[in-house]
């Protein structure tokens, strides 16, 4: 699945598209040990990995749960995917657009 992010945090590294990846499904070929992790404040509480020699944003690529969201950008292949929601369209910034046809939240999504 993937989705778009308009919170402040999301856009302001980079990663506003996300995909969200089963854990089973990903498998590290090299370069785990680049990847740092920023610990967020209080009332943030999503963690955000990013690689220590590049700077590429890589969402919550680290997270021990049974799926989480990588950034899009990070991945050089294609997908076959079509954006599914945008969360935090409340945050949006004023000039951006939203151009599909995608379901909108204003906080994270819900179940419908």
């Amino acid at each position: 699945m993937i989705g778009t992010c308009h919170c402040s945090r999301c856009r302001k590294v980079g990663a506003s598209t996300i995909v969200f990846v089963k854990k089973d499904d990903l498998k590290w070929i090299q370069g785990q040990d680049y990847v740092r992790l920023f610990e967020p404040t209080s009332p943030y509480k999503y963690g955000r990995c990013f690689c220590k020699n590049c700077g590429t944003s890589l969402g919550e690529i680290l997270s021990e749960a049974d799926s989480f969201p990588i950034a899009a950008n990070a991945l050089d292949g294609g997908l076959d995917l079509k954006n599914q929601f945008h969360e935090f369209v409340a945050e949006k910034p004023s000039w951006y657009e939203i151009c599909d046809n995608a379901k909108q939240f204003d906080g994270h999504p819900v179940s419908s």
